[in-house]
């Protein structure tokens, strides 16, 4: 034993000489790193804030009482996330099935890649990314195969040949990371073993779901009220690219944050660049304490006590009055970056769709949430109590009266749920303490 120790410790000591003079340097070499601000995401400041009611709201105070509490910085969408940009997610799950279907059948320009850039064999083939696809080609071996991505002949409306959205599932991972931080799965390394579970796989989840929006929420979601033309065209139609997606529940918007970690981390990787933090709903404390641009103690993003400015125009898009849905400028949803933005360079925090946060809702949860980073959230699955599935939506929106655009204000929506009202935004929390870091 005592051969084999003074052996080792030779061989370290022929590795580990460097001109480090026997100091402790940390490791040399290593590519430096700067913050770079996501493409159409805006820079939070890490801080402390009053979180919940600033007035003599006697409801409110029950389940939104003030509550100081301190928030890490973070990257925020400048908008909610738009019918453009949610379609940039719908269009890759649809080319990735296609390229699929393509390279299982073998066809030219689309086998699966089997080997890295160096030769060696992949333990996963990779979809081949490089063959445009040409939707609109009359090759026979192509079309054969890409047919099956359409409705057949008799769910065709007048002929047309339309994408089957029914056929638009994606498939994504996530690491259960509350499970596996319990003292009961913690690896034991007395015994070299994991405490009732066989290893990492099984925090592993993986979900499957439909990623295109439920367009049909213009009409179930109104009784007695035409909306039939945005639900033929809100998400479809080029004139609505800037507005905000809605009819997506809170499962999708979740898949929508996984794809767009992926699709970033792969670039990042390829790259060979150091991979960022996962892209994510916003809690509800960050959500509100975005919203209010610095402005603590005021009841809405713009600071002031009002919903006008001092020349009497309306500071977001709701439901003025008893019901005069256009005087502030919009009838339905509008642009998504209408009206001006907060002090934090956030549009529409306040109006047009209310927003999904990853918080689960309880009406109590501002007594018992941690002061650091709060946070309530249950993955709620279809045995859970009905009550563990309701998700904090935040905001107010187009047909909410002007109580629900106070930055304090709470509700919630079942997460399997989506209606014409609500949207989301995603967040990045930032590497590091603050940007005065890095400079």
């Amino acid at each position: 034993m005592k051969r084999i120790i003074i052996v080792g410790l030779a061989a370290l000591a022929f590795v580990g000489c460097s001109s480090d003079n026997g100091e402790l340097v940390g490791v040399q070499d290593r590519k430096a790193w700067y913050p770079s601000d996501p493409y159409g995401m805006v820079y939070i400041p890490m801080g402390t804030f009053n979180m919940g009611t600033s007035d003599q709201d006697v409801p409110y105070s029950y389940n939104a009482p003030s509550k100081t509490v301190s928030l890490p910085a973070f990257y925020m969408d400048d908008t909610e996330i738009t019918n453009n940009e949610y379609r940039q997610f719908v269009y890759w799950v649809r080319d990735s099935i296609a390229r699929y279907k393509l390279g299982d059948a073998g066809v030219e320009g689309f086998e699966f890649i089997e080997e890295d850039e160096y030769g060696n064999f992949l333990d996963n083939p990779r979809l081949n990314w490089e063959s445009k696809l040409r939707w609109d080609t009359q090759d026979e071996d192509f079309q054969l195969i890409i047919d099956e991505m359409f409705y057949p002949s008799e769910d065709r409306f007048f002929g047309r040949k339309q994408i089957d959205t029914r056929l638009l599932m994606y498939t994504y991972q996530w690491i259960d990371k509350k499970e596996a931080a319990k003292r009961k799965n913690r690896y034991n390394y007395d015994t070299q073993s994991y405490n009732g579970v066989e290893g990492r796989s099984d925090f592993i989840r993986e979900e499957t779901l439909n990623v295109y929006p439920d367009t049909l929420a213009w009409i179930h979601d109104f009784a007695y009220s035409y909306n039939e033309p945005m639900h033929d065209s809100y998400f479809s139609h080029p004139a609505y690219d800037g507005y905000p997606v809605v009819g997506v529940n809170w499962n999708q918007a979740v898949a929508f944050c996984a794809w767009r970690t992926k699709y970033k981390s792969d670039y990042l990787a390829q790259n060979d660049r150091p991979l960022e933090n996962e892209f994510r709903l916003p809690t509800e404390a960050e959500w509100e304490y975005a919203a209010r641009g610095g402005h603590d103690l005021n009841p809405y993003p713009w600071g002031g006590p009002y919903i006008r400015n001092s020349r009497g125009c309306f500071l977001g898009n709701y439901k003025p009055m008893r019901g005069n849905y256009v005087e502030d400028g919009g009838y339905q949803t509008v642009k998504a970056d209408a009206y001006w933005p907060n002090d934090y360079g956030l549009y529409c925090m306040a109006g047009n769709v209310a927003e999904w946060t990853v918080t689960s809702f309880d009406p109590l949860s501002h007594y018992f949430s941690h002061d650091l980073g709060p946070d309530f959230k249950y993955n709620a699955d279809e045995n859970d109590p009905a009550g563990w599935k309701r998700k904090v939506i935040r905001g107010g929106s187009w047909k909410d009266i002007g109580m629900y655009l106070q930055v304090h204000t709470r509700d919630y929506e079942y997460q399997d749920t989506a209606k014409s009202y609500i949207g989301f935004r995603t967040v990045q929390t930032f590497l590091g303490r603050s940007k005065k870091d890095f400079e």
